[in-house]
């Protein structure tokens, strides 16, 4: 009996091991598939690649331009308003020394603004508040429709408040910032908690993963 026992244990002992080396190799298999794993602090229900997509919006120069006249490098997309009171301002500001550090280590990332309220942020409007951050933020508004499609492409949300008597108002939206590539598209996006630094060592590690 004890032989039988032995035997049974020996066979347990050398399948938990194959199951183990078999999960190990799996998971770095799956690591391997992914070409940012140790560069991401997020997880997207639905996966990364439900994110981002084709837009077509006007510039602050006024021209019509797409997703591809605009992602030609790494690019931090941020959606918001211009009379946003405190959270578009400081966030920005954020996005813009993020941009800084990375230029200061020779890395090349484009800040853009996109606005969700285009009755207001006229592409004039636009380019002062861009310009006012960043030399190199592009500012990109558009139609309500155009808008819409490119809030849908990115999972963002936004709401117009009731104005008031001297109709002004207020919209409510989502505040993250989103990491796009020409190459890979959406690859992470970034919290409002996270500080200049934080962001600009995350897109140090994608730019190196992706060659950029």
């Amino acid at each position: 009996m004890n032989r039988v026992y032995a035997a049974s244990a020996l066979a347990l002992t050398a399948a938990l091991i194959a199951g183990i080396g078999g999960f190990i190799l799996w998971g770095r298999a799956n690591q391997d598939e992914d070409l940012f794993a140790q560069c991401r602090a997020t997880q997207v229900a639905g996966g990364s690649g439900d994110i981002g997509g084709p837009f077509e919006l006007v510039s602050e120069d006024g021209e019509t331009v797409t997703d591809e006249d605009i992602i030609t490098g790494p690019t931090l997309i941020y959606f918001g308003y211009t009379f946003c009171p405190d959270v578009c301002p400081l966030d920005n500001a954020r996005n813009a020394v993020a941009v800084e550090i990375l230029e200061d280590e020779g890395r090349m990332v484009t800040p853009v603004f996109i606005s969700i309220d285009p009755e207001r942020d006229t592409p004039e409007v636009l380019r002062a508040f861009t310009d006012n951050l960043h030399p190199r933020m592009i500012g990109l508004t558009g139609t309500p429709d155009q808008t819409a499609a490119a809030s849908r492409a990115y999972r963002t949300y936004y709401n117009y408040q009731d104005p008031g008597e001297d109709g002004f108002y207020l919209v409510d939206h989502s505040t993250f910032t989103y990491l796009v590539f020409p190459d890979f598209g959406f690859v992470d996006f970034f919290r409002r908690d996270e500080s200049p630094e934080e962001m600009a060592d995350r897109i140090s590690c994608f730019m190196d993963a992706a060659g950029s």
